[in-house]
């Protein structure tokens, strides 16, 4: 049925591995298929005919997840790729507002508004293979979430298909409509467990006419924070960014990835990459950056540092941050971890978490990396020199990381979601009741449980 719906195009059952296999090559289950929809109403037919089989469906983007949530997780299931629907149907430059497919490429949707001087600011590693659709599934964060906020907060508006092959069409172009429950959030995050986002209103902005940009020395983890809150008091709105790496970090990259560029004459223990933009021209960014720097130096919060000159610097800096999952991939075997902490605790929880670690197992090489501005942590592990691997504590390693994130008022799973990977963590890091809850929304959008089942929601049953 599904091929003569379909039709070849439209159906896959050979040369799927790569539909079938995750980012980090952790997961792959061969399956019924690959349904790759050209439109809406086919996905409602797909999903009829999969919710009147009891056959599992689950939605793929670009396949970018590192917690295996757009692959199955057993064999059988239908993968249903959105890449077909990849048509930006409306760019408002008054508005400031898109109308944009779910198999929409990020970078796709950047060149096309950026053509109209206007501005998507979602900016994230796998923006040339991640599509809306899966962003949106996932709430993605990325680089700029300090000041544009997450995806759930860039959707206006959504069309989803339910699981039963309803149409919902909540394709609003509203920055305000209270008229009943925030649907479009609840389909935010919720990884292709409640439905399957076909069409999305984006709210646009208007693009930059100037940056500045600078890569900046600190001492330690604390100075980090210290350092991040005299830059927001001093340059509010106009930050656009906000990141930091550590030396350990810079150290992989450099070694194994090609084309970087470090611009300092020293090193340090930690550093800070901050970017504002403007889109006013009157403003003068340099002389505020400037300003901020001379005063962050005079306080000793920063040892050393760089301003970008031009875009090629700028770029160049840009590359050091973006390179370190890279530069430790290429170092050998290493444990991902994605966790947030509120922004005041990041230097203290890197470096009591650093202690522990250490103690777990002597020698284990430590990148904390990722966004200052929103306390978003890459907490990634590295074995120790002369190590193949992690031995028996890998584990243990993971464990205490996410409970001391969640200690600290934070979350073990911060913009990458819980996948496949991350769903038994749940289970003991929050509570009964917020368990029930998620369970209760998951039976009631989708009875039948065919969409990703096993993805946030483990099958359990609800409280009495």
């Amino acid at each position: 049925e599904l091929a003569a719906l379909l039709g070849p195009k439209g159906w896959m059952t050979e040369d799927v591995e790569a539909f079938q296999t995750d980012w980090l090559k952790l997961q792959s289950h061969a399956p019924l298929g690959v349904a790759r929809p050209a439109n809406t109403a086919e996905v409602a037919d797909v999903m009829r005919l999969a919710h009147r089989a009891g056959v599992p469906v689950t939605p793929q983007g670009g396949n970018t997840s590192l917690c295996a949530g757009a692959v199955p997780g057993a064999e059988g299931h239908i993968i249903l790729s959105l890449s077909r629907m990849n048509e930006i149907e409306r760019i408002d430059p008054n508005g400031f507002t898109a109308i944009a497919g779910a198999g929409v490429v990020l970078a796709q949707l950047h060149d096309a508004v950026a053509a109209r001087d206007l501005m998507f600011p979602m900016h994230l590693g796998a923006e040339g293979s991640a599509q809306i659709g899966g962003l949106i599934a996932t709430n993605a964060g990325g680089s700029h979430a300090l000041r544009y906020g997450m995806m759930q907060d860039l959707v206006l508006g959504l069309e989803v298909v339910l699981p039963d092959g309803r149409i919902w069409n909540g394709l609003r172009l509203l920055i305000k409509d209270n008229a009943g429950y925030q649907l479009r959030r609840l389909f935010c995050g919720s990884e292709g467990t409640l439905g399957v986002v076909t069409r999305a209103a984006l709210r646009l902005f208007p693009a930059p006419v100037s940056r500045a940009t600078a890569l900046l020395c600190v001492d330690d983890a604390p100075g980090l924070v210290r350092l991040g809150g005299h830059l927001r008091q001093g340059l509010g709105e106009f930050i656009s960014a906000l990141e930091f790496f550590c030396d350990d970090g810079l150290t992989m990259a450099l070694q194994h990835v090609s084309g970087l560029d470090y611009p300092l004459s020293s090193r340090s223990a930690q550093y800070v990459l901050v970017e504002l933009s403007t889109s006013a021209g009157a403003v003068d960014l340099d002389g505020l950056l400037e300003a901020a720097l001379g005063e962050a130096f005079e306080a000793g919060l920063v040892t050393d540092g760089a301003v970008a000159a031009n875009e090629a610097q700028r770029a160049a800096m840009w590359k050091l941050r973006e390179e370190m999952p890279e530069g430790q991939r290429l170092e050998g075997p290493q444990i991902k971890h994605d966790v947030s902490v509120p922004v005041a605790e990041l230097g203290r929880f890197i470096d009591t978490t650093a202690k522990e670690l250490q103690r777990i197992l002597p020698g284990v090489r430590l990148n904390p990396f990722g966004h200052l501005g929103d306390g978003n942590i890459h907490f990634n592990l590295t074995p120790p020199e002369g190590m193949e691997g992690f031995g028996d504590c890998k584990e243990t390693l993971t464990r205490f990381i996410y409970e001391a994130a969640e200690a600290s008022g934070g979350s073990f799973a911060a913009e990458h979601g819980l996948g496949r990977n991350k769903c038994t963590y749940a289970d003991w890091l929050r509570s009964p009741v917020e368990l029930d809850l998620m369970a209760r929304i998951k039976a009631t959008v989708d009875p039948s449980g065919v969409m990703n089942p096993d993805v946030i929601v483990p099958e359990r049953k609800t409280q009495e």
